[in-house]
């Protein structure tokens, strides 16, 4: 990749990556027209790639599908965690192929192209994803022109001026505007999800006596963390990122969820850590998952630190220091808790067994936790579900 010549364009090429180094990897667009600039990362996951591209904790970054098959089981209407995608394009091994599956209802390049999302298929993703590891996430411009026609300094030029995720607050840009109820249950296959579609855009739902309340802050949710609240038993109310402490309590809740989302913890948090820190002091259940593990390390006085290259995959081991059992999890981020700036009163309880890094924390013996994966996505399956449990289980008592 050292030796990529910025001019040496492959005949047929309409499609680039161009990265801040100034390597230039050369494939086949699909998708969308256009270029966009961000943090190039990978991702191992084997299936759910359309639950990634619209997960919110991926704006501002481009993925790189370490599975080589992506796009063989099209596109549907259930497998989304937002209504639209948020990272910026994937970058993929093979053509994308016809889709074959009975849930398909639309080729992942034409959902790409109607959600304005750009591809590029035929690139070494092996390579890519080794250069990834032993340098760190780069920064780079996707780019894909039916016409094969490329700008390659005025796009060097684009990946080198973008200033990277550290010190970016993006929270506020994939947070809701305004607060609703969420109605939506688990999914079934051929049944849909319990409890009828979600009710975003409402003001609220009729709370049902039996079911505790959660006031989710919004940093930039999956929905399917909402959707196993309700499972486990809980009522969830969901307010913006930039709520303030008045406006969740006068949501009367019995508990507060920190929401999982895209950028640099530290920069929401300037406006975040406040709001939680008077949270804390209610003494309300307090559940958080990725960001929202990261703002309440934050808001008990720990820090956070960027990655090298991050943790995005369905398959990272995380051990459950209580008991030593093994928890297989789906994780999302390029920041982390540092362990070492962990205060008194604050006990780490997971940790990565792929680097060792914190991967859950628990404050004032367990009334406020979180953890630095995704128990919704449940690739064990149900390894990380007894979170939400645990949740509910607490606002009930």
């Amino acid at each position: 990749m050292a030796d990529a010549k910025p001019f040496a364009m492959p005949e047929g090429a309409t499609g680039v990556l161009v990265l801040a180094n100034g390597d230039v990897l050369w494939g086949r667009g699909f998708g969308a027209e256009g270029a966009a600039v961000g943090e190039v990362c990978f991702h191992t996951a084997m299936t759910g790639y359309q639950e990634i591209m619209t997960d919110p904790s991926f704006a501002g970054q481009i993925i790189t599908f370490t599975f080589p098959h992506i796009g063989n089981v099209g596109t549907n209407v259930d497998d989304v965690e937002a209504n639209d995608p948020h990272a910026l394009g994937m970058i993929v091994r093979e053509d994308v192929t016809a889709p074959s599956n009975f849930r398909s209802n639309e080729h992942l390049d034409a959902w790409m192209a109607r959600h304005n999302r750009i591809g590029l298929a035929g690139i070494d993703t092996r390579a890519l994803t080794r250069r990834i590891r032993e340098g760190g996430a780069p920064n780079g411009v996707i780019a894909h022109s039916a016409s094969g026609e490329f700008d390659i300094p005025a796009l060097l030029a684009q990946a080198q001026a973008w200033p990277g995720l550290e010190g970016m607050d993006l929270a506020k840009t994939v947070s809701c505007e305004t607060h609703y109820g969420w109605a939506g249950g688990a999914w079934h296959l051929g049944k849909g999800y319990d409890d009828s579609t979600h009710a975003e855009g409402r003001e609220g739902v009729a709370k049902r006596d039996s079911r505790p309340h959660v006031v989710a802050i919004d940093y930039g949710s999956k929905r399917n963390i909402f959707r196993n609240l309700v499972h486990a038993g809980a009522e969830v109310t969901v307010l913006p990122a930039t709520a303030t402490y008045e406006e969740v309590m006068a949501a009367n809740p019995d508990g507060i969820f920190l929401s999982n989302g895209p950028g640099d913890p530290a920069a929401t948090g300037e406006y975040a850590v406040p709001v939680i820190r008077k949270l804390l002091d209610t003494g309300k259940p307090l559940f958080g998952i990725c960001l929202g593990h990261q703002l309440l390390g934050l808001a008990v006085g720990a820090k956070t630190t960027k990655m090298h290259q991050g943790h995005r995959g369905a398959n990272h081991p995380v051990k459950r220091l209580s008991d030593g059992a093994v928890e297989i999890t789906s994780m999302n981020h390029g920041f982390a808790v540092e362990r070492d700036s962990l205060p008194d009163g604050v006990v780490e309880t997971h940790v990565s067994l792929f680097d060792g890094s914190n991967a859950g924390i628990e404050v004032d013996g367990g009334r406020a936790f979180s953890v630095q994966y995704h128990p919704e996505a449940s690739p064990g399956p149900q390894d990380s579900f007894y979170l939400f449990e645990r949740f509910v289980g607490m606002m009930k008592n």
